[in-house]
């Protein structure tokens, strides 16, 4: 999310801790770590533009919605688009019920829209944005949902180059200074994150990464997320989009 001025940075005041997020890491693993959003096998995208997500069979595993993920970047970054799930025919199915395969918590960046960066469409995709992914009581809830009560697979915590909200925790952070209204609370969440072995734009650059991971941690050390993790239900990842080329990578 870009800021404009010392004014328009971002922070966050130190919240509450929530049970569930006390639960320690050890024997958390990613399930699908082997497979990379940047580099999809070409068998992994759609035979064509006809055959959308959709259409065949959804990623119902961790391994096949990260593939799919990695080949509508790929589409993107290629300007190949699909445009997939818009038809008609799919606005009517949704009516009756959604299968997304994957839940992406991202930024509020406008430049980072998720469907666009993946090449999905409707019911694709189950969006979660806010100001440099910071958790909250509302954003843990809303994963919890796709994850708990739709039987998504996947769940991609999504950085990005450049973030706005991350440079203004770093800036409040270097000067000590206060951000405006809520604004502060965003800060004081990413704050923990901040990579003081950098400087400048380096600093903010490596805490952007720092950001992500952390978060990611948080939510793969959430009870319910946890046991589909060991049970192999369930990846959490950490990624992150370079606005330069397009590209999503994994994080590891």
């Amino acid at each position: 999310m870009p800021a404009t001025s010392a004014r328009a940075r971002f922070a966050a005041a130190r919240p509450a801790r929530r049970g569930f997020l006390r639960a320690g890491l050890t024997g958390v693993a990613a399930v699908g770590a082997g497979v990379t959003l940047a580099a999809p096998p070409a068998s992994a995208a759609p035979a064509s533009p006809s055959a959308p997500a959709s259409a065949s069979r959804r990623p119902s595993t961790p391994g096949e919605a990260l593939r799919e993920l990695a080949a509508g970047n790929l589409r993107w970054r290629t300007f190949r688009e699909r445009h997939p799930d818009e038809t008609p025919t799919v606005r009517q199915t949704l009516t009756s019920g959604q299968h997304p395969f994957a839940v992406i918590l991202g930024c509020v960046d406008s430049r980072v829209p998720p469907e666009l960066v993946f090449d999905q469409g409707l019911g694709d995709l189950l969006t979660v944005r806010s100001a440099g992914e910071v958790l909250d009581e509302a954003v843990l809830g809303s994963v919890a949902y796709g994850v708990l009560e739709l039987g998504i697979p996947l769940v991609v915590v999504l950085g990005h180059q450049s973030c706005g909200a991350v440079r203004a925790a770093v800036d409040a952070d270097t000067s000590g200074g206060k951000l405006p209204a809520h604004i502060q609370y965003l800060a004081d969440q990413i704050a923990p994150n901040i990579d003081r072995t950098k400087d400048g734009d380096s600093r903010v650059d490596s805490t952007i990464d720092a950001n992500v991971r952390a978060v990611r941690a948080r939510l793969a050390a959430e009870p319910d997320l946890a046991a589909k993790v060991t049970a192999g239900q369930l990846s959490v990842v950490g990624a992150r989009y370079e606005l330069s080329n397009q590209l999503v990578h994994r994080l590891a």
